[in-house]
């Protein structure tokens, strides 16, 4: 199946025909896309993305045999790996999908506008300049916002979800700080608290306090203060120099 010459090519993986004839004509329709490769197995996806060359891979989550996030590992492998979008009706596997570097995470059934959202960012990631800035998919009355790591000022914790403060509001999204911290190790966040991680962009001056150190944000008009640990001073004091957070005091 093809679409317009010199686009995407795009594989749709579902182990279920009607779900896969679906996905399939719908990303045929995009004038982003190309050529839509289709198959119901996730072990014969991997011999056509070693065949094809693949900009994107549509998957399942859940699939007899081979599922989807082994799928997007073993894509991850690969010199020129595809970008992976999960298509699926299960919310719960969104953590994991974003452990493994999935550019999108589709719940069915699949609007077409928030399909032509996902194309988009696929199309950033795979044009010529590498993209230097994430990007977090956030839903909100039944729109997508897309929120850029450079927006964000702090991640404040609540249970398995993050909060994402920007200056121009915040965001709330299914993912643990812990995973932000890991994803956004080197693009220069702290994690200066059991439940704050910082970007050094909005931090204005590290103060003692009554209460212990804080670190004050500017946010909109307003300054913030966030809390910093007393075992993490000196890793902070160190990475506001724009030294090694980790390196020799």
């Amino acid at each position: 199946m093809a679409g317009t010459a010199g686009g995407l090519v795009v594989l749709a993986v579902d182990d279920e025909e009607p779900a896969l004839d679906e996905l399939a004509h719908m990303l045929a329709e995009d004038p982003a896309v190309g050529t839509v490769l289709r198959t119901t197995d996730a072990t014969e996806a991997l011999r056509l993305v070693g065949r094809w060359c693949v900009d994107a891979v549509y998957a399942d989550v859940r699939m007899p045999g081979l599922d989807g996030m082994e799928l997007a590992r073993k894509c991850a492998q690969r010199a020129t790996a595809p970008a992976i979008v999960f298509v699926t009706a299960h919310e719960t596997r969104a953590i994991d999908a974003f452990e493994v570097g999935a550019v999108d995470y589709l719940l069915k059934p699949v609007r077409s506008e928030r399909l032509r959202v996902s194309l988009r960012r696929v199309c950033t990631g795979r044009s010529s300049a590498p993209p230097l800035d994430d990007v977090i998919a956030v839903e909100l009355a039944g729109s997508t916002t897309l929120v850029p790591r450079s927006a964000v000022r702090w991640v404040e914790a609540n249970g398995d979800y993050a909060r994402l403060h920007t200056d121009t509001g915040s965001h709330l999204v299914r993912v643990p700080l812990t995973v932000l911290e890991q994803r956004w190790a080197g693009a220069d966040f702290l994690r200066v608290h059991r439940s704050y991680m910082v970007s050094r962009a909005g931090v204005r001056v590290l103060r003692s306090t009554d209460e212990g150190y804080v670190l004050e944000i500017g946010h909109r008009d307003e300054v913030v203060r966030v809390p910093v640990s007393r075992r993490q001073i000196s890793r902070v004091r160190r990475w506001l120099r724009g030294e090694d957070p980790d390196g020799p005091a």
